[in-house]
């Protein structure tokens, strides 16, 4: 009876280790095709780090036209849109005020112009007047 009990665990035992290195295994030829298809050939490791973050645009200009970069303008290091940014409008470090909207490189006053009412390039029917942004408030 003891050789039978020992018998069946030391076969749950080689069972048990023949499980766990086959799923390391698959785990290790896993890693091994991540690591082959990432990116200029960096590791695993490295892969999900993005490289843009460290690139600034006053050494690497282009960076800013990448596909998803906030604007294509470079001011003080960061790229922006100087026409549509409030604190860029125009050209890099010219603020809007606190009322004011950037459109078109120009700061507007969205809730008194006829032509941005509202928002950029709303504007209001001819004979109309703005008024806290929206066309004929009566």
């Amino acid at each position: 009876m003891k050789l039978f009990n020992a018998l069946f665990m030391l076969s749950a035992a080689t069972i048990a280790l023949a499980i766990v290195t086959s799923s390391l295994a698959d785990a290790s030829s896993k890693i091994e095709e991540e690591s082959e298809s990432s990116l200029r050939g960096f590791s695993r490791f490295l892969a999900p780090h993005y490289w843009t973050a460290y690139m600034r645009c006053n050494k690497y200009p282009s960076v800013c036209r990448m596909k998803n970069s906030p604007g294509p303008d470079c001011c003080k290091k960061k790229c922006v849109n100087v026409k549509s940014d409030r604190f860029n409008c125009g050209m890099c470090g010219y603020r809007c005020k606190y009322t004011e909207v950037c459109c078109k490189g120009k700061c507007v006053n969205i809730y008194y112009d006829k032509r941005n009412c509202g928002g950029c390039y709303k504007k209001c029917r001819k004979g109309e007047y703005c008024a806290y942004g929206m066309c004929n408030y009566a």
